[in-house]
């Protein structure tokens, strides 16, 4: 994969196949303590200790579509490349979180890609879910929640390629603001 947003929209879809209906998704740049940090929390079904422990590995998968599974296998390695590793907490019943950490100024740390656009089209794509954003870089924090944006809609959906449109102009220039690099 070549950026953080396409690790994010691989990690997402294992919270959407979880059956999550709320999806929290983080970024942090700790420039002062070089990490980087992708974090993906969700309230789905969950996993069991056994399968959290096998869950990394390219050959195991829960899908029944395909026998291997290798978004968090790729998203470990990538981490472990930049002196990083994948950190994985999950209860069955109550959701996972899957936190990858890379050296901030490592010189193979993926870039950031077009988060902007893979949010939005996670909004457009999955309407019954909602989704917080949350970007911490040096110049500041950036904030997105689809529960707010949906209580100033009121009868105009989510999906509204409109609404899609803003929520995609919001972010970017969001990210620009904070860290100079939503269109890396």
């Amino acid at each position: 994969m070549e950026d953080i947003s396409l690790y994010m929209l691989d990690l997402v879809q294992n919270s959407i196949a979880a059956a999550a209906t709320l999806v929290e998704i983080s970024v942090i740049e700790d420039v002062q303590n070089d990490k980087f940090i992708l974090s993906i929390k969700d309230n789905g079904r969950g996993m069991d200790p056994q399968t959290v422990d096998r869950i990394t590995d390219p050959f195991y998968t829960t899908r029944t579509t395909r026998k291997v599974g290798l978004g968090l296998a790729f998203a470990e390695a990538a981490a472990r490349a930049c002196d990083g590793g994948i950190y994985i907490s999950s209860q069955p019943g109550k959701g996972t979180e899957v936190r990858v950490e890379f050296r901030y100024h490592h010189i193979d740390r993926p870039p950031l890609g077009r988060i902007d656009q893979t949010i939005a089209a996670l909004v457009a794509c999955n309407p019954s879910i909602e989704f917080v954003y949350t970007h911490i870089a040096p110049g500041g924090r950036l904030c997105f929640d689809s529960r707010e944006i949906r209580q100033r809609l009121g009868d105009l959906p989510i999906d509204h390629p409109e609404v899609v449109e803003w929520i995609s102009e919001y972010i970017g220039e969001g990210i620009d603001e904070i860290s100079g690099g939503g269109k890396e």
